[in-house]
């Protein structure tokens, strides 16, 4: 959902509001949360949380006190405290749903590692961290050629700066350990600012930059998935998906997220279900199991001398048959089981909408009989003679 500024610009093009996910009106945001209790009066006496949420670039959030009492509300620029010198980030949630997000990230309460809101952002920070996010893109590019040169296997992905330009970050992926002090060095001296080396892995990445999936929709890891599982090849084997890995692969390289999703309501159907490898014992021969589909309960067959002949039976048949098997007793056919489980699908079309005929606008060709009796006319003349001959 777009919030106003993403409106058209000139000659059609989108016009956004270019602050990369971070609008001032919290409509666009990345890993949003909907502030449900932003209607509701506090209690007599209660006394509003003095923790809020506060956004950086991207996705990256983080909670700070209210030590000063000031009154904040969703999409101020706040100063707030970082190792050295301040930082400049956009208040995202206030109020008693940040005690709720602090309890599931378990975030501290108190300690030393809590730090606080200096103050709101005045006119003049606000001026020092949009020109540090202006240099944002060339320091990034200037960084990819120092590693290009110094021939280290890694990628710089995004470069964060600090609110008040002190110090930059550089996020960055990389398959091994790398040893980057060289790179420290050189871009230090470059950029004249202090260095933070910071690796992420191959799904944080994709979560920070953002995209479109193979559904057609955003990332779910850039708009409101928060944690990462692990995805195995498992997943997809459970859900009877085919192993191509540039199907199962995501922006980011790696399995799906959403191969995760449904997979406990697969598992839950597989449970009492004969496994893939099942093997019947027939006086016909051996037969083995070839597919499978769980939610109807069905399972095809085939003899091992006649693997083109398919047979399906329902998972109760099977069970029934394998009670047998292991009792050392042959079943005569599968054929027996599988003509019970024929079923005569009739296709029956119904005129839905109330039309009579899809040609019902189609016109049939009318014969030209003027044509016809003006050709007639001429073959009689011809075939005249003249009265004078």
């Amino acid at each position: 959902m777009g919030c106003s500024s993403c409106s058209t610009g000139k000659d059609g093009q989108p016009g956004g509001c270019k602050n990369n996910g971070t609008c001032g009106t919290d409509g666009c945001n990345k890993l949003t949360v909907f502030d449900w209790l932003s209607n509701m009066s506090l209690p007599s006496g209660e006394k509003p949380f003095d923790f809020v949420e506060v956004r950086f670039k991207n996705s990256r959030k983080d909670f700070y006190k209210n030590t000063e009492g000031l009154t904040l509300s969703i999409g101020d620029i706040v100063a707030t405290q970082a190792q050295s010198g301040h930082d400049i980030g956009m208040v995202t949630l206030t109020g008693e749903l940040v005690r709720v997000q602090m309890k599931k990230k378990k975030a501290p309460f108190s300690g030393e590692e809590v730090c606080k809101v200096y103050r709101k952002a005045s006119q003049k920070d606000i001026d020092i961290w949009q020109k540090c996010r202006d240099r944002e893109e060339e320091i990034k590019k200037r960084a990819r050629e120092i590693a290009i040169v110094l021939k280290l296997q890694m990628k710089i992905s995004d470069v964060e700066f600090q609110g008040d330009g002190s110090k930059a970050t550089f996020y960055y992926t990389a398959e091994e350990r790398v040893d980057f002090r060289q790179l420290i060095k050189d871009m230090a001296k470059a950029f004249g600012i202090r260095i933070e080396m910071r690796q992420i892995g191959y799904r944080q990445e994709a979560q920070r930059l953002g995209g479109v999936g193979s559904c057609g929709r955003e990332l779910c890891c850039s708009t409101w998935l928060t944690d990462f599982r692990s995805v195995s090849t498992s997943a997809a084997r459970y859900q009877q998906l085919s192993l191509n890995p540039q199907k199962l692969a995501g922006q980011c390289g790696k399995l799906k997220c959403c191969l995760n999703y449904e997979l406990d309501t697969y598992l839950d159907a597989l449970k009492g279900f004969p496994g893939q490898d099942t093997k019947l014992y027939t006086e016909k021969g051996l037969a083995y199991c070839q597919k499978t589909d769980i939610f109807k309960g069905l399972l095809w067959f085939t003899y091992k001398d006649e693997p083109s002949n398919w047979h399906v039976l329902s998972k109760d048949q099977v069970k029934e048959v394998l009670e047998k098997n292991k009792k050392k007793e042959k079943v005569a056919s599968l054929e027996e089981y599988a003509a019970d489980n024929i079923i005569e699908e009739k296709v029956v079309f119904e005129n839905v909408v109330g039309q009579d005929s899809l040609t019902r606008f189609d016109q049939p060709k009318r014969k030209n009989n003027k044509n016809r009796n003006r050709n007639k006319k001429r073959r009689n003349n011809k075939n005249r003679k003249p009265k004078n001959a």
